[in-house]
């Protein structure tokens, strides 16, 4: 297959007559054939429900789990065996440009593998997930990616 399809659906309800201040911002989306309503809402600094997740965060997420996922399918094919995965993925609204934008997502992971494994093959295998990732390819800001390698 040359193409994937993604499809989300999203719903709001409520009213903006009262004005800007007023609205709720809570909505729900799903992505068929994935069953799970996602609760989201703007961040609470935009008025929304900080106990429900927002767009930015989404895509600070989206960026960091496709390069999880490229990473695992990148290792599994080179016979290295990963023991555990962990990112803080971090990235900040920054107001000032114009439009306003996230700014570079940074992706601080440490991987766990097996003793005696090559750091270096574990470190290409980072570069090249990178280099693979959908999301990341697809975004006009960029994804830095930092790699600790851990022994288990």
């Amino acid at each position: 297959m040359t193409s994937y399809p993604y499809v989300t659906r999203l719903h709001w309800a409520g009213s903006t007559g009262a004005g800007v201040r007023s609205y709720s911002r809570d909505h729900v989306a799903v992505a068929p054939p994935a069953t799970a309503v996602v609760e989201l809402s703007a961040d609470s600094g935009f008025r929304g429900d900080p106990d429900r997740l927002n767009p930015e965060q989404l895509v600070v997420m989206a960026a960091a789990s496709c390069q999880m996922l490229s990473f695992l399918g990148a290792a599994a094919r080179a016979g290295t065996d990963v023991l555990a995965y962990d990112d803080e993925a971090t990235s900040h609204l920054d107001l000032t440009a114009s439009p306003a934008r996230l700014t570079a997502i940074r992706l601080a992971v440490t991987v766990q593998v097996a003793a005696g494994t090559d750091e270096g093959l574990v470190q290409e295998l980072a570069e090249q997930a990178h280099r693979s990732c959908y999301v990341a390819n697809s975004l006009s800001v960029p994804v830095e990616v930092t790699t600790a390698v851990t022994f288990g």
